[in-house]
């Protein structure tokens, strides 16, 4: 079996593994890791490996996080300065802008097979905005730990921690684009959700909302489970815990039945 390679495509780090039989019809799956540990690449490739699925893996670097600039420091610093604006807008943009020069550059490696999305938290608004907006032919969306509406997570943010975000018709925008209970007409891949059970309301809550508004869709929750699928920092490789064990078991069985074909 050929090893997995780490490396860049137009600027954006990734990890690629490949599937079990390396053939031009074998299927591809874009990956996004969260904001929360695993929050690099090569920790999300570790965390949900998709064990067992034959097909190539492509877990690609969000934006801004790991070792792309701007830096922890500065991301952070931006987050107290207006996180919608400077943070989730932004990285969310960009991401969508990186996917076809990834994919043009990755095609004569991976070939032309079937197309799917795995995103956890930030990632997975990354791959809601990807399917709603990216002009390609996908076969089916697993989202993990969702964000699913940035609004009422700013909301639910701002109340825990003592302040008032204030909105403005940008920063409206910017919510309006990552609300995907309200455009789930635009997601018309199967979609399977996974939460935990111990995430946050809004978190979960919204994701339900978005199954519930999709034709075909699926809500799956994991007992115990909390936003996170790795121990914290998250940015190294670390040994699958058995909650993210039972989430890749989920994706997986999800993606095999969408993708045979």
């Amino acid at each position: 079996m050929t090893p997995p390679t780490t490396s860049t495509a137009a600027g954006v780090p990734y990890v690629l593994v490949p599937p079990a039989t390396v053939r031009p019809d074998a299927p591809v799956v874009l990956a996004w890791h969260l904001m929360d540990a695993p929050c690099t690449e090569r920790a999300f490739a570790a965390a949900l490996p998709l064990d067992g699925l034959d097909a190539w893996r492509v877990y690609l670097g969000l934006p801004m996080t790991g070792t792309r600039p701007p830096g922890v420091a500065e991301l952070q610093r931006r987050g107290m300065d207006d996180a919608v604006l400077r943070i989730y807008g932004p990285v969310a943009e960009q991401a969508l802008a990186e996917v076809g020069p990834v994919l043009r550059e990755l095609r004569p490696t991976v070939g032309d097979g079937p197309l799917a999305l795995v995103g956890g938290s930030m990632g997975a608004a990354v791959a809601q905005l990807v399917a709603a907006e990216g002009g390609l032919d996908v076969a089916a969306v697993v989202l993990v730990s969702p964000l699913v509406q940035l609004r009422p997570l700013i909301d639910a943010a701002a109340t825990t921690h003592g302040f008032s975000y204030a909105w403005t018709a940008a920063s409206d925008a910017v919510a309006a684009r990552l609300d995907f209970v309200a455009r789930a007409g635009e997601l018309v891949a199967p979609v399977l959700a996974v939460v935990g059970s111990e995430d946050a309301e809004a978190f979960r809550t919204s994701a339900a909302a978005l199954v519930a508004g999709l034709g075909r869709a699926e809500l799956i929750t994991v007992d115990g489970m909390g936003h996170a699928l790795a121990a914290g920092p998250g940015l190294e490789p670390a040994p699958q815990t058995p909650h993210a064990a039972e989430v890749d078991a989920h994706a997986v069985a999800w993606l095999r039945r969408h993708l045979d074909r």
